[in-house]
C-alpha cells in the first residue's frame, strides 16, 4: 500500500480524536473506512477478496448511517466538553502511538509504514475512548481501533484476508452496536451523552 494512503488514514484518525463536532468526526471516520474499502478493491486478486471488500463497504455504510442517526436522535442542548483540550488530546494520541511503535516489535505486515499506521490508529482509538466524555466519541474510538485492525488484515503479505476482514468487521461492529444502544439509553436517562453523568449513579 502506498505510504501516502497509510498516513492519510492516520491523519483522518487524528482528526477524529481532536475534532469537537460529532457530525464532523463521523464524516472523517466514514471517509477513513471508505478509503480502506478502496484499498481492498485495488488489492483484490480473487472473488473472495472482492467479497471481503464488499463486506467492508457494507460495514462502512451501516456504521455511517448508525452514527448519523444517533447524532440526529441525541442532540445535545450544549456541547459535551472533553476533559482534555484538543491539542492535549492530539499530543497524547501521537505520544502513545510513538511509544507503542517503539515497544511493539515487527508484526509481519507488508511494510513498516503499514505497521506504524496500524499502531497509530489503535493508539488514537484508545486515547479517544480514554479522554472523551461524550459517549458517541468513545464509540467512535472503538471504530478507530477496528479500522486499524482492518488495515492490518489488508497488509498481511501472501494471505487471503477474507476471513480476517469479515471477522474484524463483524466482531467489533457488534461491540459498537451494543455501545450505541447504551449511548441512547444514557441520553434517554440523563438528557445528555456525557459519560460523566454515570458518576452520579449509586447502589
Amino acid at each position: 500500500m502506498n505510504g501516502a494512503v497509510i498516513w492519510t488514514l492516520v491523519a483522518m484518525g487524528l482528526v477524529v480524536v481532536t475534532v469537537r463536532r460529532r457530525s464532523m468526526a463521523v464524516g472523517f471516520l466514514t471517509a477513513q473506512a471508505l478509503v480502506l474499502v478502496g484499498v481492498a478493491l485495488h488489492q483484490a486478486t480473487s472473488g473472495a477478496d472482492v467479497v471481503a471488500a464488499v463486506v467492508l463497504a457494507a460495514r462502512a455504510i451501516a456504521l455511517a448511517a448508525l452514527f448519523y442517526t444517533l447524532v440526529a436522535r441525541t442532540r445535545e442542548s450544549r456541547p459535551v466538553r472533553a476533559s482534555v483540550a484538543p491539542l492535549a488530546r492530539a499530543g497524547a494520541a501521537v505520544t502513545l502511538a510513538l511509544v507503542l511503535t517503539w515497544l511493539v516489535p515487527t508484526i509481519g505486515l507488508a511494510s513498516r509504514n503499514a505497521e506504524r499506521g496500524v499502531i497509530a490508529l489503535v493508539a488514537f482509538g484508545m486515547v479517544a475512548v480514554a479522554v472523551r466524555r461524550a459517549t458517541l466519541f468513545q464509540i467512535m474510538g472503538v471504530v478507530l481501533v477496528e479500522n486499524g485492525l482492518a488495515l492490518a488484515a489488508l497488509e498481511l503479505p501472501g494471505v487471503s484476508s477474507l476471513a480476517i476482514e469479515i471477522g474484524v468487521a463483524l466482531d467489533l461492529t457488534l461491540v459498537v452496536l451494543v455501545a450505541a444502544v447504551f449511548h441512547e439509553r444514557i441520553f434517554a436517562e440523563f438528557g445528555s451523552g456525557d459519560s460523566a453523568a454515570l458518576r452520579t449513579l449509586r447502589d
